[in-house]
């Protein structure tokens, strides 16, 4: 498996994560939450590892030890998290509200907050590890740490309108961070391609 399937599959799944987390927010800013948002939201956060994993790679070098140590943190976090909006939107949404604060009142809420809180300083060193590296859009580099961690801090509160906005920036945030991992994967693949097409024809050719 080389690094640049990785860096391809990371940021096609960047991009299911980023339309999984937008979309979906979309309907509910009119709708409210249903159950085929829910699914879609708590489904998609299953593509974060392969997505961020694509992000560092591409800015590795750049980044340095720093990188290396936001990214670890991050990625924890993002595992924690991930496992945390999987029960918020495919077990406790349905759920009765009176079992749900049962539930929250004991060790489950701890462990809600502890993951939420692993999740938002690794989204933070993360994102300030793209804006030193330069190597990403500086306007979605500073906004995955904003938007993201708006989305972990209100993550257990009632949806409001603003939830579902935060929740299109972060996606949309996310998509364009993506976007650039696989342009620069084209960028670099290009030229290689050109010159076997024209050995290519030039075989052809003489033949």
């Amino acid at each position: 498996m080389s690094v640049s399937w990785l860096l391809r599959f990371g940021a096609v799944c960047g991009v299911v994560l980023g339309l999984s987390t937008g979309v979906p927010a979309l309907f509910e800013a009119f709708t409210g939450e249903t159950t085929a948002t829910s699914f879609v939201i708590g489904v998609g956060a299953a593509f974060g590892t392969p997505a961020l994993t694509a992000l560092h790679l591409r800015q590795a070098a750049a980044a340095g030890r720093f990188g290396a140590v936001a990214f670890a943190v991050n990625v924890i976090g993002l595992g924690l998290f991930a496992g945390v909006a999987f029960a918020l939107n495919l077990v406790l949404f349905y759920l009765d509200d009176a079992v749900v604060e049962r539930l929250l009142d004991g060790p489950t809420n701890a462990a809600v907050l502890g993951s939420a809180a692993v999740f938002v300083i690794g989204t933070v060193m993360f994102s300030v590890s793209m804006l030193r590296a330069r190597v990403f859009p500086w306007l979605p580099a500073a906004g995955y740490g904003v938007m993201f961690t708006l989305l972990a801090l209100l993550a257990p509160l009632p949806d409001t309108p603003w939830t579902s906005v935060v929740h299109v920036l972060a996606g949309g945030c996310l998509i364009w961070l993506c976007a650039s991992v696989w342009s620069s994967e084209q960028a670099a693949t290009r030229p290689s391609g050109a010159m076997t097409a024209t050995a290519g024809t030039r075989l052809a050719g003489r033949a």
